[in-house]
């Protein structure tokens, strides 16, 4: 799984619209749309604060392991 799905399937599983993951990272709606469709790639930064603010390893979130536990 590629990494803009994946972090669309934790977005949704834990019922946050765009509009809240984009306003925790401080960033516009449509700019994180773009990540979220693969149009855009996502900065390093913007990624260690979704695993911070998901509680969940790098890892996951890019798609590289399907197991959460570091």
């Amino acid at each position: 799984m590629d990494y803009p799905q994946r972090i669309r399937d934790i977005r949704e599983d834990r019922d946050l619209t765009q509009q809240q993951v984009a306003d925790f990272l401080g960033m516009k709606y449509q700019q994180y749309r773009r990540y979220e469709s693969g149009e855009n790639e996502m900065k390093a930064s913007h990624i260690i604060k979704l695993c911070e603010f998901y509680g969940l390893p790098a890892d996951y979130i890019l798609g590289i392991t399907d197991s959460v536990k570091e």
